[in-house]
């Protein structure tokens, strides 16, 4: 696209449609690039516009003898816990801007350097909200081991060994750690000594288990060891129309975005703090 040099365009459908394009991008790149993306859970029902989802955990079944269906005229029935997450939390990243603003630079190199930022405003919020939903939820291990190692793996067994009415231990290639950097950094050389050979390019293991860094843990948390899909975060994102503000030469330009952020299987979460 040939670079814009007035505000205008954005009144033009081409001008929408750069916009649409552009914080197209962002929505895609918030969903590819945070790790709550990767650790949050899908399976939802519901009509999100309506302002909640629902969850559901099915409760583990016995198996009974051969024949206890037919002699008792019907089978087993289907048992579950539903959780609502409501989607309750509206924001939004509107610019205004004055034509003599983007002047020296252009429209489009504005734009594009404004998308940017809000791209990373938008993954920090969801991602220090995913952390904080998800530390409120877990419970605290106090681990018996003092290296590095010792405390990762006491962490990940915590998860490992859930034993309840929903889940019956915890398959380890089901379970992420997100770790604060201090403390990744404790655990980094044994990561680079055990994935040299099968390093992926954004995902370290631990004995099986994905390993994460992140800046947005609580400021308390060592470490947060969940089960994939231990936390709900449905995102609702709207591009805004630009539009000329009334007697000024100048336009805005944005989008919204709704959210809810929930543990629907809080028992599956389990979490190290600093002394």
């Amino acid at each position: 696209m040939a670079r814009i040099q007035s505000l205008s365009v954005l009144d033009t459908e081409s001008g929408k449609d750069y916009l649409a394009e552009s914080y197209g991008k962002v929505i895609a790149n918030v969903g590819k690039n945070t790790i709550s993306s990767k650790l949050k859970n899908t399976d939802l029902s519901g009509v999100p516009g309506a302002g909640s989802v629902e969850a559901k955990r099915f409760v583990n079944r016995k198996s009974n003898n051969y024949g206890t269906a037919r002699s008792g005229g019907k089978g087993q029935q289907a048992k579950a816990k539903a959780v609502t997450v409501a989607i309750d939390t509206d924001k939004e990243l509107i610019t205004e801007v004055e034509q003599k603003d983007v002047s020296l630079y252009g429209v489009d190199n504005f734009i594009e350097r404004q998308v940017a930022m809000d791209e990373k405003s938008m993954i920090r919020e969801l991602e220090r909200d995913f952390f904080a939903k998800a530390s409120a939820a877990g419970t605290k291990v106090t681990p018996k081991g003092t290296t590095p190692q010792e405390k990762l793996e006491e962490l990940i067994q915590a998860v490992e060994t859930v034993s309840n009415d929903y889940v019956d231990g915890v398959e380890r290639d089901m379970i992420a750690v997100v770790c604060a950097p201090a403390f990744y950094g404790q655990i980094r050389t044994y990561l680079d000594n055990a994935n040299h050979n099968t390093k992926d390019e954004e995902v370290d293991t631990y004995h099986g288990v994905k390993v994460y860094s992140s800046v947005y843990l609580p400021a308390t948390d060592e470490a947060i060891a969940m089960a994939e899909g231990a936390v709900a975060q449905p995102v609702l994102p709207t591009v805004s129309n630009p539009a000329k503000i009334p007697l000024s030469n100048a336009y805005s330009f944005g989008m919204f975005y709704s959210y809810g952020t929930k543990a629907v299987t809080e028992d599956l979460i389990f979490k190290l703090t600093t002394a």
